[in-house]
């Protein structure tokens, strides 16, 4: 491939690009194991992009199972130097309802026990990046006029909420998230966006409300798995008008 390449890491309801014409499948060796499947290369309106579904090409492996380190290895080895994550949520503030698409500005991390550095082992020197702003400010306003040129009207900033999963939260626990200053809540964002920041990849994110967080909104009593199936297939039509303008930006970038 020529130039830099844009890599697009799908999340639930994203596990395939329906507007990528594939020319080829490669499976990435790297030294942190397996990825989650197979590097999917091909084009979208004939610019070129490398696609990895996060759970697997059969939604089989669960948030805190991710190997975020072997995926971006495997997309920085192939040449990609800019990385769309496209992640479903629940919305916590007032305006993230079902169907809303979102570019997070900031993110807190709750999780555990998750691989969360490529600077680990006896050999390797501790090292420390800065991670002020997690989210590449350049990506995301691509993203941001992308879906303006394409006419989606995405929630400009946000912050994701970093969950361990994968069960879903208590009303409590999203009280205390909003508390925190959290607008949205995720399983998948850490620490994914970390590592692409520690191999200098730009990194930023599409998030799609999937649902009311639990004890808001129409989620009050319950959430409804049904629901969130519905909101996902809907809006992610969108969303893969929104990646096929940012790819023709990227290219002419």
């Amino acid at each position: 491939m020529q130039g830099p390449v844009l890599g697009i890491i799908g999340g639930t309801g994203l596990t395939q690009l329906a507007n990528l014409e594939v020319s080829r499948r490669q499976v990435v060796r790297t030294p942190f194991g397996e990825p989650s499947g197979a590097l999917t290369f091909g084009s979208i309106r004939g610019r070129e992009v490398v696609f990895l579904a996060r759970h697997g090409y059969g939604h089989t492996i669960a948030p805190h199972m991710v190997n975020y380190r072997a995926n971006l290895w495997a997309l920085h080895a192939e040449g990609v130097r800019r990385v769309v994550s496209v992640a479903s949520v629940g919305g916590i503030a007032p305006g993230l309802g079902p169907g809303v698409i979102a570019v997070p500005h900031q993110i807190i991390d709750y999780t555990w026990g998750r691989k969360s550095t490529f600077f680990e082992g006896p050999d390797r020197p501790v090292t420390h990046i800065d991670f002020t702003h997690p989210y590449d400010a350049s990506l995301r306003q691509s993203i941001l006029r992308a879906a303006t040129d394409v006419g989606e009207k995405a929630v400009p900033e946000g912050v994701y909420a970093a969950m361990q999963g994968p069960r879903l939260e208590t009303a409590a626990e999203i009280d205390r998230l909003d508390r925190d200053g959290c607008t949205m809540v995720g399983m998948t964002g850490m620490p994914e966006a970390a590592l692409a920041r520690e191999l200098d990849l730009a990194y930023a994110a599409i998030a799609v409300v999937a649902n009311h967080a639990a004890g808001r909104g129409t989620s009050r009593d319950s959430i409804r798995l049904d629901d969130i199936h519905a909101a996902l297939q809907e809006a992610m039509a969108r969303v893969r008008s929104i990646l096929e303008r940012l790819v023709e930006h990227h290219a002419d970038s």
